[in-house]
C-alpha cells in the first residue's frame, strides 16, 4: 500500500491528537506480540532443556526386576522372592521376537572409592560393551569395556565425569591410574562425560563401570541379573514386546500367568512420548495465550481508529464533498491502523529478543546446560510481521468502511 507524505502526517496527527488511547493501544499490541514470542522461545528452550536431560538414551528401550510374587502357584505360596539369572538373557532374547538387544545390568549403590588421600561415595556398576546401545557413553579420554575385559575378567573400570573432579586434580588424566573400590584396585581405563537425568542404577556420571564378569566375582553375585535391559527393533515397541517377555519368564520360575506384580518393567519409550505429548501442549496453550494477547491489543487499535473516525467526521465529509475518492478515504484509516500496530508490534519483538538472549546467556553459562537456544528464528519473526500487518489491516477494516459510510452533506450538517 502506497504512502505519501500527506498520509503519514495524518498518521502522526492521529497519534498525537489521542495520545493516552494510542499509548494504551500501542502497549497492548506490543504486550501481546511481546508474550507470543517470548513464550515461543522459552517454549523452544525448555524443551532443549528437557531434551538435553534425556540426552544419549535410547528411547525404545526397558527395564524389567523381579518382585515378590502376589499369587500363590504350584506349590509355591505368596509373596515367594525370586530372582532373574543369566539364562533368562538368553532365553528371552532367543523366544520374543522384536528385540534387538538384552543385556544384564547390576549395581551397589554407596561403595567408597579412593585415590591418594581423596575418596567418595559412588555407584558401581557391571556392564556388557553392548550397553552402550542403550545408553550412549561419550568418553572424554580412553575408552568403555571391551569384549576383551569380560572375557579376561580385567578389574578395570570406567569413570564418570564427576568421580573424575572429585578424585582427581585439575589437569590429571585419569587413564592409567588406579583407584581403590572397598578393597579391590582398579585400573581406570577412561572417563565418560555422559550426564542423562534417566538414572539406570545411579547418575553416569557419578559412577564407576567394571566389567560384568568382574562384578559377578567381586560381588558375589553368581548368576544373579538385578535389571535386565531390552532395546527393540525399530517397528516395535515396548508395549508389544512386554507380555511376550514376562510369559517367558513366568513359565521358566514357576510364577502365576495373571501375577500382574512379579516383575516391573520401565518403560522408556512410553516416558518419552509422554514428554512429547506434554510439549505439544505446551506449544498449543503458547500459541493460544499468545494469540489471544495480541488479538486484544488488536481490537484496542481498532475502537481507537473508530473513535479517530468519528472525531474527524466533518473532516472526512469536507474531503469527500472536495472530490476524495472512496479508496483515499481507505488507504488512510487503513495505512494508520496497520503502521500503529506495526511500530507497536515490532517494538514488542526487539524486546521480546532481547529478553530471550539475556535469559539464554544465563542458562548457558552455568555447569547444567550447554547450548540451549530461546531465540527464535528469523523466519518465525518475519512471520509475525506479517501477521501483524495483516490484524492491522483487519483492525482497520471496520473504522474504514465506517469513514466510507459518512456522507458529506450530514457532516456539513452535523458542524
Amino acid at each position: 500500500m502506497k504512502m505519501d507524505v500527506d498520509t503519514w502526517g495524518e498518521i502522526l496527527l492521529t497519534i498525537t491528537r489521542n495520545k493516552t488511547r494510542s499509548l494504551l493501544t500501542a502497549f497492548g499490541v506490543f504486550w501481546g506480540i511481546f508474550m507470543l514470542i517470548a513464550l515461543i522461545g522459552g517454549g523452544k528452550g525448555l524443551q532443549q532443556m528437557m531434551s538435553q536431560n534425556f540426552e544419549g538414551f535410547a528411547t525404545n528401550s526397558g527395564f524389567m526386576w523381579a518382585q515378590p510374587t502376589s499369587k500363590a502357584y504350584k506349590g509355591f505360596r505368596k509373596g515367594r522372592r525370586w530372582n532373574m539369572v543369566m539364562g533368562d538373557i538368553a532365553l528371552v532374547q532367543s523366544k520374543v521376537k522384536g528385540l534387538e538387544l538384552v543385556t544384564p545390568h547390576n549395581a551397589s549403590w554407596g561403595m567408597v572409592a579412593v585415590y591418594k588421600d581423596k575418596k567418595g561415595s559412588y555407584t558401581v556398576k557391571g556392564l556388557y560393551p553392548e550397553y552402550t546401545k542403550i545408553e550412549e557413553q561419550k568418553m572424554i579420554s580412553g575408552r568403555f569395556i571391551n569384549d576383551i575385559d569380560i572375557s579376561q575378567h580385567r578389574k578395570v573400570c570406567t569413570i564418570g565425569k564427576r568421580v573424575k573432579q572429585e578424585l582427581f586434580e585439575n589437569g590429571v588424566d585419569p587413564c592409567g591410574k588406579y583407584i581403590q573400590v572397598g578393597s579391590t584396585y582398579y585400573c581406570v581405563i577412561g572417563v565418560s562425560g555422559s550426564e542423562s537425568n534417566v538414572n539406570i542404577g545411579g547418575r553416569a556420571s557419578q559412577s564407576i563401570v567394571i566389567p560384568y564378569t568382574t562384578y559377578q566375582e567381586i560381588y558375589n553375585k553368581g548368576d544373579e541379573v538385578d535389571l535386565m535391559c531390552v532395546l527393540v527393533k525399530p517397528g516395535y515397541k515396548i508395549t508389544d514386546v512386554q507380555p511376550q517377555i514376562e510369559k517367558v519368564l513366568k513359565e521358566k520360575h514357576l510364577i502365576a500367568p495373571n501375577d500382574g506384580e512379579s516383575m516391573q518393567l520401565l518403560n522408556a519409550e512410553a516416558m518419552f512420548s509422554m514428554i512429547d505429548n506434554l510439549f505439544t501442549g505446551i506449544r498449543i496453550l503458547i500459541w493460544l495465550v499468545g494469540l489471544g494477547t495480541l488479538l486484544a491489543g488488536i481490537i484496542g487499535v481498532s475502537n481507537i481508529m473508530m473513535v479517530t473516525v468519528r472525531e474527524r467526521t466533518t473532516e472526512i465529509g469536507i474531503r469527500r464533498a472536495i472530490g476524495a475518492q472512496p479508496r483515499d478515504i481507505l488507504q488512510q484509516i487503513l495505512s494508520e491502523s496497520m503502521v500503529l500496530t506495526l511500530i507497536a508490534g515490532m517494538t514488542g519483538i526487539c524486546f521480546a529478543v532481547l529478553v530471550l538472549q539475556v535469559l539464554e546467556v544465563g542458562v548457558n553459562s552455568g555447569d547444567t546446560f550447554s547450548g540451549i537456544q530461546f531465540q527464535v528464528s528469523f523466519g518465525m519473526a518475519l512471520g509475525v510481521a506479517f501477521l501483524l500487518l495483516s490484524l492491522g489491516m483487519v483492525a482497520g477494516l471496520a473504522p474504514a468502511f465506517r469513514a466510507l459510510a459518512i456522507k458529506p452533506i450530514d457532516a456539513i450538517r452535523d458542524e
